[in-house]
């Protein structure tokens, strides 16, 4: 996932995809404290999802105050 591909998504598709993040890493810090992660480095992806997606969803409510 890149900047440009969330760009050209609306705010609510951005929350709904922010929310889907979350449980996921969520998720896999279950499985991490119970030995059970095998993929540790999809942790640090989905971190750095949830931080893009936020990114966008802030500079998207700074240009509709803005205008």
């Amino acid at each position: 996932m890149n900047a440009t591909e969330l760009k050209a998504k609306t705010p609510d598709q951005l929350r709904d995809e922010l929310v889907a993040l979350k449980k996921e890493a969520f998720n896999l810090r279950f499985q991490q404290a119970t030995g059970q992660l095998e993929n540790t480095a999809r942790m640090r992806a989905v971190r750095r999802d949830v931080a893009r997606i936020q990114t966008v969803l802030n500079q998207k409510a700074a240009e509709a105050a803005a205008n």
